[in-house]
């Protein structure tokens, strides 16, 4: 069989995206709380608009989301039900610690995850915990600035602390930021950053950059110390981006947007800033703030696996007159003739995984986990039931590239959780009519849904899936 015997199955989710119970459990405002629905998404998840507070002029899909908080017993349930071996979540940091920069924790907060993860356990489910999945405690983006100031590195380090001894023995596999490159692409979303009138954008994304990069060198040498059994990885928005043309204008170009991402894997799982990420910022005049530890720190406690999410491949050009680009996610691509395109523009690539696979692995040399990929899409729920064939088709394909990346170029694959196992608000978006799971959840955009639960018919696919170790797709 190509994938390992304990390969771990699964999927995925966010607590901005699914937990809701913004006000319970003595949890604080965080800044995706304050990320609306609507036209002002996307200025305020760059930090163009600032947003601290809610105001009653848009709603947030993140204050209730599918409200996860209350239903985590059924909905693990129907995950223990498809048979998975792991569950990606997120935990909120101001959930842990309200403000922030608080010296003890939120007891309820604690209990909160603990339980969950008990709850994991009791199914067999191994947590894979994501210490920070866009979370920022707003109280540390207005008193401090975000991941901009240095002192959220002590923040952190006392969060880090706090969840590797609290949950020792329940929690193994760790990611300490998701998709670390959305930074560069939604700063406010991605590290609570506000671009202020005056400032450098790009050196204060650098600079945000870099205080995070030694924040989870801080965590995977916390982490081992507490516990040697744990397993700490990096999280990268990945997808190899292809040239338009084999003009060597277009493979330069390429090449140079897929580094503009490595560059954090680069820090994080070699253990040093790469020379084209230092001789780029030299030429920009960003200066890396280096504290005096801060090259031991990245040098000697890398991570121990990548892992990544995948969507879709990316196209691009080195000609300013080519510039159709298609409306798919964050990232700006050209629209490639040779793919099929999702209801979002996001474009379908199987082969586009594989792909990505073998240049992760070829570049660090260290396992792989797949910890988000999935089609976002309309569900019509008919009778208590999605008949979602375009679903299972797309993870059919992808799974299959994955297994010929493991079996026939022989990556090594530690899991891989779909995104969105149960449907959520999508980041992008705000939607939930962007659905991704397995589990249908009644709710529309505009916030009304009773949030009942119910099985599409991808559920009853992937249990088949992971019952047969990836064998059985049809």
């Amino acid at each position: 069989m190509p994938f390992r015997k304990d390969f771990l199955w699964g999927g995925a989710t966010a607590a901005n995206q699914c937990e809701g119970a913004y006000q319970e459990g003595g949890r604080g405002l965080a800044n995706v709380d304050v990320v609306p629905h609507g036209k002002d998404r996307f200025p305020v998840s760059m930090g163009k608009l600032k947003m601290t507070e809610l105001d009653n002029e848009h709603y947030y899909p993140a204050l209730e989301a599918i409200d996860f908080y209350h239903h985590y017993k059924e909905d693990i349930a129907l995950f223990g039900e498809m048979g998975f071996k792991t569950y990606r979540m997120s935990i909120a940091w101001s959930r842990i610690f309200p403000n922030g920069d608080e010296e003890e924790p939120n007891e309820e907060g604690l209990k909160f995850y603990e339980d969950v993860f008990k709850e994991c356990h009791k199914y067999g489910i191994e947590p894979l915990v994501t210490i920070t999945h866009f979370d920022c405690p707003m109280h540390l983006i207005t008193e401090y600035g975000g991941w901009k100031n240095r002192k959220l590195i002590d923040f952190y380090k006392r969060l880090v602390t706090v969840l590797f001894t609290r949950y020792k023995g329940l929690v193994k596999y760790w990611l300490t930021f998701n998709e670390i490159n959305m930074i560069l692409h939604l700063p406010f979303m991605g590290a609570g950053l506000i671009i202020e009138e005056g400032e450098n954008e790009e050196a204060v994304k650098y600079t945000a950059a870099h205080h995070e990069l030694v924040a989870s060198a801080w965590a995977t040498k916390i982490a081992h110390e507490i516990d040697p059994e744990n397993m700490v990885g990096c999280m990268l928005a990945a997808g190899n981006t292809y040239a338009n043309t084999c003009a060597p204008e277009d493979v330069w170009k390429s090449m140079e947007k897929d580094r503009e991402n490595y560059f954090f894997i680069d820090v994080q799982s070699r253990g040093a800033y790469p020379a084209y990420a230092i001789k780029e910022l030299e030429r920009k005049g960003i200066e890396i703030p280096f504290a005096e530890d801060d090259k031991e720190m990245l040098k000697n406690y890398t991570v121990d696996f990548i892992s990544f999410s995948y969507y879709s491949s990316r196209l691009t050009s080195a000609d300013p007159e080519v510039n159709k680009e298609t409306a798919g996610n964050v990232f700006a691509t050209l629209k490639n003739p040779y793919l099929k395109a999702s209801e979002w523009g996001w474009q379908i690539d199987p082969l586009g995984l594989r792909i990505t696979m073998n240049a992760l692995y070829d570049r660090y040399q260290k396992p792989l986990f797949i910890v988000e990929n999935g089609l976002g899409a309309k569900d019509e729920l008919v009778n208590g039931f999605v008949e979602d064939d375009y679903r299972i088709d797309y993870l059919r394909e992808h799974i299959k590239a994955m297994k010929d990346a493991v079996e026939i170029d022989g990556v090594d694959l530690l899991g891989y959780t779909s995104w969105g196992c149960i449907d959520l608000v999508s980041a992008s978006t705000g939607e939930m009519s962007k659905r991704y799971g397995f589990i249908y959840v009644d709710k529309d955009d505009a916030g009304h849904g009773d949030l009942k639960r119910y099985k599409k018919k991808s559920f009853d696919w992937y249990k088949k899936v992971i019952a047969s170790n990836g064998e059985d797709l049809d």
